[in-house]
């Protein structure tokens, strides 16, 4: 079992939020190349749960992830990436035996975008219940997980069940988002998933599409009641172009989309889920951080790739008051 990077040197409050999952390197195409016409790749780095890690970072908030990279060049350059956006990553582990998992894929508007994953024996595929640091867990005000990481694997799956199980018993909010991948597991597999850990939620950021998959309802407003069914305080649905809404205290909150121009919508979920967990942190009505899920998520899409396009605290209240477009 690798040792955590970094175990005795943590100093300092502890996180408000702990993020759990897999990091990759994501080699993108060039912009309105497809991929199977490219001829160079720049490499970045992605991961649902690592977008929200570094999105609420750079949104002024103490994040720590936990998970694991391979001891390899793209492993060293996801901690690097991490670091630089601010996320504790010494509880992370690098595995001396198993790859950095990747992801190749364009950034097309004009036709579906194909993303091609290679993570199949990876490090973050690897993941058990030992990689989850329950001091850690419980010291945060927040865990948040997708449903991607316990369909990697079964110990995967034990070890995000252990996490949950961890915030619960220590009274650390869990907030879940399915996260629907159906090229990582058959649609059967995600309602087991998505079934399981919305018993753990108190908070459910879900897209419409992903609730429509994984528990074959047609209005995402029985999606809403199905997991309030199941304990979850906070359900929030998210929409795409056709906007957003929150269901809480037996209100519901509507949000249109900000229009923008669409470069990439990939990490557009992510934005959002990390805009309003900020908001939600800071205490924020439901408005306020639907508003301000909404503004990151646009500064996301109209960027390509997954983390570029993340806001800084400064710059969303400049998108919120409306600001100047020009900086000078």
């Amino acid at each position: 079992m690798p040792p955590p990077l970094d175990a005795a040197a943590r100093s300092g409050p502890p996180p408000e939020v702990v993020t759990l999952g897999e990091v990759l390197a994501a080699l993108l195409a060039p912009t309105g190349l497809p991929l199977a016409a490219a001829t160079t790749l720049d490499v970045t780095f992605a991961g649902a749960e690592a977008n929200v890690a570094v999105g609420l970072s750079r949104l002024g908030h103490r994040v720590a992830h936990l998970g694991r990279v391979g001891a390899d060049p793209l492993g060293e350059g996801a901690l690097a990436c991490l670091r630089a956006g601010g996320v504790d990553v010494g509880q992370m582990r690098i595995d001396p035996g198993r790859p950095t998992g990747l992801l190749l894929r364009d950034v097309v508007t004009s036709r579906p975008i194909s993303v091609q994953y290679h993570r199949s024996g990876s490090a973050g595929s690897a993941l058990c219940d030992a990689d989850v640091m329950p001091d850690v867990v419980a010291d945060a005000r927040l865990l948040h997980l997708s449903g991607i990481t316990p369909a990697l694997s079964s110990s995967a799956r034990s070890a995000c069940r252990r996490a949950v199980e961890e915030a619960r018993a220590a009274g650390t909010v869990v907030s879940f988002d399915p996260n629907v991948r159906l090229r990582i597991a058959p649609r059967d597999h995600w309602n087991g998933i998505v079934r399981e850990f919305a018993g753990f939620a108190d908070i459910v950021l879900t897209g419409a599409d992903d609730a429509r998959t994984a528990l074959d309802v047609t209005d995402p407003a029985d999606a809403a009641a199905w997991f309030h069914d199941r304990g979850a305080t906070v359900v929030v649905v998210k929409d795409g172009p056709h906007g957003a809404w929150e269901s809480s205290d037996g209100q519901v909150v509507r949000q249109p989309a900000r229009p923008v121009p669409v470069v990439d919508p990939v990490g557009a979920g992510d934005a959002f889920a990390a805009g309003w967990l900020s908001g939600w942190l800071r205490g924020h009505p439901a408005e306020e951080r639907m508003r301000a899920a909404t503004a990151v998520a646009s500064c996301v899409v109209s960027t390509p790739g997954d983390l570029a396009g993340l806001p800084t605290a400064a710059v969303l209240d400049t998108l919120l008051n409306q600001g100047t477009d020009v900086r000078r």
